[in-house]
Protein backbone atom coordinates (compact mmCIF):
# COMPACT_ATOMS: atom_id res chain seq x y z
CA UNK A 1 0.00 0.00 0.00
CA UNK A 2 1.07 3.56 -0.60
CA UNK A 3 1.87 5.96 2.23
CA UNK A 4 -0.49 8.66 0.95
CA UNK A 5 -4.12 8.45 2.07
CA UNK A 6 -6.85 8.70 -0.57
CA UNK A 7 -8.41 12.05 -1.48
CA UNK A 8 -11.83 10.84 -0.34
CA UNK A 9 -12.78 8.05 2.06
CA UNK A 10 -16.05 6.98 3.68
CA UNK A 11 -16.76 4.70 6.64
CA UNK A 12 -20.16 3.60 5.25
CA UNK A 13 -19.81 0.22 3.49
CA UNK A 14 -22.49 1.13 0.92
CA UNK A 15 -20.50 4.13 -0.36
CA UNK A 16 -18.36 3.85 -3.51
CA UNK A 17 -15.59 5.63 -1.55
CA UNK A 18 -15.42 2.92 1.15
CA UNK A 19 -12.16 0.98 1.52
CA UNK A 20 -12.11 -1.47 4.43
CA UNK A 21 -8.36 -2.19 4.18
CA UNK A 22 -7.47 1.48 4.62
CA UNK A 23 -9.90 1.90 7.51
CA UNK A 24 -8.38 -1.10 9.32
CA UNK A 25 -4.95 0.44 8.85
CA UNK A 26 -6.12 3.52 10.76
CA UNK A 27 -6.72 7.02 9.43
CA UNK A 28 -6.15 10.20 11.40
CA UNK A 29 -8.09 13.32 10.41
CA UNK A 30 -7.32 16.88 11.48
CA UNK A 31 -10.01 19.45 10.63
CA UNK A 32 -9.20 23.14 11.10
CA UNK A 33 -6.20 22.17 13.24
CA UNK A 34 -8.17 19.90 15.62
CA UNK A 35 -7.95 16.10 15.47
CA UNK A 36 -11.41 14.58 15.03
CA UNK A 37 -12.43 11.05 15.98
CA UNK A 38 -16.07 11.10 14.78
CA UNK A 39 -15.42 11.55 11.04
CA UNK A 40 -17.69 9.46 8.80
CA UNK A 41 -16.38 10.79 5.47
CA UNK A 42 -13.83 13.33 4.23
CA UNK A 43 -12.65 14.91 0.99
CA UNK A 44 -9.28 16.69 0.95
CA UNK A 45 -9.56 18.33 -2.48
CA UNK A 46 -13.02 19.81 -1.82
CA UNK A 47 -12.15 20.71 1.79
CA UNK A 48 -14.95 19.13 3.83
CA UNK A 49 -15.63 16.49 6.46
CA UNK A 50 -18.84 14.75 7.42
CA UNK A 51 -19.07 14.28 11.20
CA UNK A 52 -21.42 12.05 13.18
CA UNK A 53 -23.85 13.97 15.37
CA UNK A 54 -24.16 12.22 18.72
CA UNK A 55 -25.73 8.77 18.74
CA UNK A 56 -28.71 9.61 16.53
CA UNK A 57 -29.36 7.45 13.47
CA UNK A 58 -31.44 7.80 10.34
CA UNK A 59 -34.19 5.36 9.36
CA UNK A 60 -31.63 3.03 7.74
CA UNK A 61 -29.50 2.83 10.89
CA UNK A 62 -26.70 5.07 9.62
CA UNK A 63 -25.42 7.83 11.91
CA UNK A 64 -26.84 11.32 11.38
CA UNK A 65 -24.11 13.57 10.04
CA UNK A 66 -23.26 17.20 9.47
CA UNK A 67 -21.02 18.44 6.66
CA UNK A 68 -18.46 21.10 7.58
CA UNK A 69 -16.21 23.08 5.22
CA UNK A 70 -12.57 23.86 5.98
CA UNK A 71 -8.98 22.65 5.65
CA UNK A 72 -8.57 18.88 6.05
CA UNK A 73 -5.32 17.01 6.87
CA UNK A 74 -5.20 13.20 6.73
CA UNK A 75 -2.51 10.67 7.70
CA UNK A 76 -2.12 6.97 8.43
CA UNK A 77 -1.94 6.27 12.15
CA UNK A 78 0.42 3.32 11.72
CA UNK A 79 3.02 5.63 10.13
CA UNK A 80 3.42 7.67 13.34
Amino acid sequence: MSDTPPDRLCANAESPFHNAALLERGIGVRFKGVEKTNVEEYCISEGWVRLAVGRTTDRRGNPMTIKLQGPVEVWFKDAE
